[in-house]
């Protein structure tokens, strides 16, 4: 099996630090929306987070009519975290176009039980289909191995979403934008998030300061940490990748734990958050649409939440980027294809994450419980295990790795 930690490592250096969280913003708006249509908070609120999604909402057809299936069954979106996003200002220099850094792929299963969250790396190099600015009607033509990253410079969110559609054979009808900003007003409209980390972290670099163990961060300290290449893990984007990923695992416990999800009140703080700083496809800028998808999303338990990182090896030609592993990256789409469930082995952690204490001693408790002082059957592979998969499940407590103390 490929041994990715020197791929991370390498092709840390190139590019500027920009990975951010996605799916727990998403599914905040998502389930906002439905707390709204059956509050008496909904008469007014609803209309006037209607019209703020709606004013802001972008046509993603890369040129062609986007058909959007019922919501009854498996659906797909896509969730873009931009750099140096249009109007973003105060996070740090800017530069000469928006990079698309962070593309997430949720695939919520046709019976409502799981959800596979794919965060593909922004130095991924792949081909690129024909996109076409809808705002200029400009076309760009298609090319034959560029970063993901460099994707919204050719057409805006709909050549993101052209780009991912062919690179997994997956059709994503859905799809949202973040900026920095979106990220920093959602992370106060939770309340902030947990995270962890096993050691004390200053990152000047990022702003990134936290004490040992638990911490709960908000604002520019949850942008900090999610953006942070010196402070956790070996430096790399994938390393990023896996701090994000237990950011996104926290919140889903969080809001679980805190019974946001039956709170109007909360509600309605997130969803009024989520408008103002967020871009939706036109297919998702409606309410009914995100009510559909909010009552699909509320019924994934916590470990049938599996988020993990698009398989990728060293990039031959450039130290600094990687390419699919194609092996395991088609083990992965094919199930994802066919609406198959898809599990983790227990060495699955991502480069710049560990169990925490709470979970290793749960962990452990579960393991002395399946015990048996008799022999017992040959136990056979669970064939819903993708061996070789990086990731973990929302249930799983994790600790960021300090940066250097691996």
């Amino acid at each position: 099996m490929h041994d990715d930690t020197r791929a991370a490592a390498r092709h840390a250096a190139g590019g500027p630090r920009t990975i951010w969280g996605g799916i727990g913003r998403t599914l905040l708006v998502l389930v906002t929306v439905l707390a709204i249509s059956s509050v008496s908070v909904a008469a007014y609120g609803a209309w006037h987070l209607t019209s703020k999604f709606q004013t802001n909402a972008v046509d993603i057809g890369n040129g062609k009519p986007v058909e959007i299936a019922a919501m009854d069954g498996a659906f797909n979106v896509l969730l873009v975290g931009a750099d140096n996003a249009p109007g973003q200002k105060h996070f740090g220099a800017k530069r000469d176009g928006t990079l698309n850094d962070v593309n997430i792929l949720i695939h919520v299963s046709a019976d409502h039980s799981r959800a596979t969250v794919v965060s593909i790396p922004r130095d991924l190099v792949i081909p690129h289909p024909q996109c076409t600015d809808p705002k200029t009607g400009e076309t760009f033509s298609a090319m034959a191995a560029q970063p993901l990253n460099t994707a919204y410079a050719r057409g805006g969110l709909g050549c993101v979403v052209a780009t991912v559609e062919n690179l997994t054979g997956l059709n994503i009808p859905y799809a949202s934008l973040f900026s920095f900003q979106g990220t920093v007003k959602m992370a106060d409209a939770v309340g902030g998030v947990p995270v962890c980390v096993n050691k004390a972290v200053d990152d000047p670099d990022s702003g990134l300061k936290l004490k040992k163990g638990v911490s709960v961060v908000k604002g520019r300290m949850a942008l900090a940490y999610l953006r942070s290449r010196h402070g956790v893990g070996d430096g790399s984007d994938l390393s990023r990748i896996a701090s994000q990923q237990a950011y996104m695992s926290s919140l889903m416990r969080k809001m679980t734990s805190a019974g946001t999800l039956s709170d109007p009140t909360k509600l309605y703080g997130l969803a009024s958050a989520a408008a103002s700083s967020i871009t939706l496809s036109q297919s998702l800028a409606n309410p009914d649409t995100m009510v559909q998808m909010a009552v699909a999303v509320k019924t994934v338990g916590l470990d049938h939440m599996v988020f993990v990182q698009y398989p990728a090896v060293d990039d031959p030609v450039n130290r600094n980027k990687v390419i699919p592993n194609a092996a395991l990256a088609t083990a992965l789409m094919d199930r994802v294809q066919k609406d198959e469930p898809i599990r983790l082995d227990k060495d699955s952690l991502g480069l710049s994450t560990k169990l925490g204490k709470a979970a290793k001693k749960q962990a452990a408790a579960d393991a002395e419980s399946t015990d048996s002082p008799t022999p017992s059957p040959t136990k056979t592979a669970d064939p819903d295990v993708v061996a070789g998969l990086r990731g973990q499940t929302a249930a799983q407590q994790t600790c960021s790795i300090a940066y250097g103390s691996r």
